[in-house]
């Protein structure tokens, strides 16, 4: 028989899927938190792993006003907090660089920036699909440890590849001293690869390539689970619209 304990609700919670950690806390805190049809009485309560947690109407309508919006981030900004002197990415969010051709029936809204945050890195000599949400269950879908999500990215390389380097690429490199999952990675042209991961260490694709022979001079991501970069202008964003789904 397996031994089962109590978890902390709000942990239950993210690893349902149902919010991140810090917004259950602020649903509990708010009284917007049932387990088994019960309200959750504090901050810290536990449940039983097999325990039914439901959020009330006014937390469902909260996370449903969150938006996510997808950046075709240039080379040359970073994803997240400014540095060096170089600018944020989110610094391009702004009414005049949303993708009119969109067709979004949302209208940018300053309030939208706030809490907004990148859902996975993209260095700041890289280009193409970065998401930025406020919804804390796009986040742990995109960046969690277990996450499997698909990115796929486009790759221009120099140099001449190890004997045995593509199929290295596709399994058999380490980073860090931990062995990387298994990825698909293929020619499209004589000097660009096209590479799917379903992680994102820092770097990654950067320190593959330089471990098999060859150096990135040009790398785009193109897609992230089902959403695709599209015809999104470089600068340019827009918002995930209902009905789309990364999963």
């Amino acid at each position: 028989m397996l031994f089962m304990e109590k978890i902390r609700i709000s942990k239950l919670m993210a690893e349902q899927g149902l919010c991140s950690r810090r917004e259950a806390d602020a649903y509990i805190e708010r009284g917007w938190v049932r387990v088994d049809g019960v309200v959750v009485p504090e901050l810290g309560s536990k449940a039983w792993p097999n325990q039914k947690i439901t959020l009330d109407k006014q937390a469902r309508a909260r996370q449903t006003a969150r938006v996510t919006i997808l950046l075709n981030k240039p080379v040359g900004y970073v994803s997240g907090q400014a540095e060096q002197g170089y600018r944020p990415a989110v610094s391009l969010i702004t009414a005049a660089n949303q993708y009119r051709a969109g067709k979004s029936v949302t209208r940018f809204d300053p309030a939208h920036l706030r809490g907004l945050a990148p859902a996975g890195r993209l260095d700041i000599d890289s280009q193409g699909l970065l998401v930025l949400t406020q919804d804390g269950r796009i986040a742990r879908q995109l960046i969690s440890d277990d996450s499997d999500i698909e990115k796929e990215y486009l790759v221009r390389v120099t140099g001449k590849i190890a004997g045995n380097g593509l199929a290295m690429l596709n399994h058999g490199l380490s980073l860090d001293g931990q062995p990387l999952r298994p990825a698909e990675v293929s020619w499209q042209n004589e000097d660009q690869l096209r590479f799917i991961l379903q992680e994102g260490k820092k770097r990654q694709i950067r320190r593959m390539c330089e471990q098999v022979g060859l150096k990135v001079v040009g790398l785009k991501r193109v897609r992230m689970g089902r959403i695709v970069l599209g015809d999104l202008p470089p600068g340019q964003w827009r918002y995930l619209k209902e009905g789309e789904r990364f999963l």
